[in-house]
C-alpha cells in the first residue's frame, strides 16, 4: 500500500485466472481466449477474403490480396527466391497474421494483453519453425548433405572443424529456435510492462489529487506508448516471419 492505495501483485501483469475457474494446468484463461481468437479470426478472415472472386477486390478479398501481395513481395521474394518460395507462402502468411492479431490484443480494452507475452506462445512457434526448416533442409539436400553443409562449411582449415562445427551446430540448431522465441516473448512483455506501469501512474494521479498537474503528462505517455506499442506488433509479427522465411532459405539454398 502506498500513499494510501492499494495496488494488485505484480504477478497479475503476466498470470491470469482461469476464465472458468480450474486453476489447474489445463485451465482455460485469458491468453487462450486470445489464442483461440487469433486463429479462428486468421482462418476466417482468409476463408472470406478467398472465396470473393471479384475483377476488382474490395473489402476482404481487396485486404487479403494486399496482405499476401506483402508476405510474397517483402518476406519471401528477397528471403526464399521466386522460384520455390510459394509454396512456403501460406505458411509464413499464416504465422504473421496469428502473431500480429495476438500482439494488437494488447492495447484492445478488457483484454490488454498480448498473448505472445508469455513464453509459451513464441516457444512453440519457434519450435515448429525449427522443425519445419530442419525438414525442408533435409528433403532439398538429404539427411547428410544437409548437416555437412552446416556443420562443416566449405572453405574452412579441416584443422579448425574442432571449434567452428561446435559453433555452427549451437548456432543453427539451439540458438536459432531460442533467440526467435526470446526476441518475441521480451518485446511484447517489456511493451505490456510500460503500458500497465503508466496506466497505473494515470489511476494514481487521479486518485492522489495533490500530484493531478502531472496526470497530463503520464496520459500523453500512455496514449504516445499505446501507439508505439501498435507499431511493435506489428513489427514483432514481421520480424518472426522473415527470420522464418531466412531459415526456410537458408534450408533450400545452402549456397546462400
Amino acid at each position: 500500500m502506498i500513499f494510501g492505495l492499494e495496488f494488485p501483485p505484480i504477478e497479475n501483469i503476466v498470470e491470469w485466472p482461469s476464465l472458468g475457474g480450474d486453476d489447474s494446468f489445463f485451465g482455460f484463461n485469458k491468453i487462450a481466449l486470445i489464442n483461440v481468437i487469433a486463429l479462428v479470426g486468421t482462418a476466417v478472415l482468409f476463408m472470406v477474403g478467398g472465396r470473393a472472386r471479384s475483377l476488382v477486390p474490395r473489402g476482404a478479398q481487396n485486404f487479403v490480396e494486399l496482405s499476401v501481395d506483402f508476405i510474397r513481395g517483402q518476406v519471401v521474394a528477397p528471403t526464399i527466391g521466386p522460384h520455390g518460395g510459394d509454396k512456403y507462402l501460406p505458411l509464413l502468411t499464416t504465422l504473421f497474421f496469428f502473431i500480429f492479431i495476438g500482439n494488437i490484443f494488447e492495447v484492445i480494452p478488457f483484454f490488454n494483453m498480448p498473448s505472445n507475452a508469455r513464453m509459451a506462445n513464441p516457444a512453440i512457434m519457434a519450435l515448429y519453425v525449427w522443425v519445419f526448416f530442419i525438414a525442408v533442409g533435409f528433403k532439398h539436400q538429404g539427411v547428410g548433405s544437409y548437416f555437412k553443409a552446416n556443420l562443416f562449411p566449405p572453405g574452412v582449415p579441416k584443422a579448425l572443424y574442432v571449434l567452428v562445427t561446435p559453433i555452427e551446430f549451437i548456432s543453427t540448431f539451439l540458438v536459432r529456435p531460442f533467440s526467435l522465441a526470446v526476441r518475441l516473448f521480451a518485446n511484447m512483455l517489456a511493451g505490456h510492462i510500460l503500458l500497465v506501469t503508466f496506466s497505473v501512474l494515470c489511476i494514481t494521479l487521479w486518485t492522489l489529487k495533490p500530484l493531478l498537474l502531472a496526470l497530463p503528462f503520464s496520459f500523453f505517455m500512455l496514449v504516445a506508448l499505446t501507439a508505439f506499442e501498435v507499431m511493435v506488433s506489428f513489427l514483432q509479427a514481421y520480424i518472426f516471419t522473415i527470420l522464418a522465411a531466412v531459415y526456410i532459405g537458408g534450408a533450400m539454398h545452402p549456397d546462400h
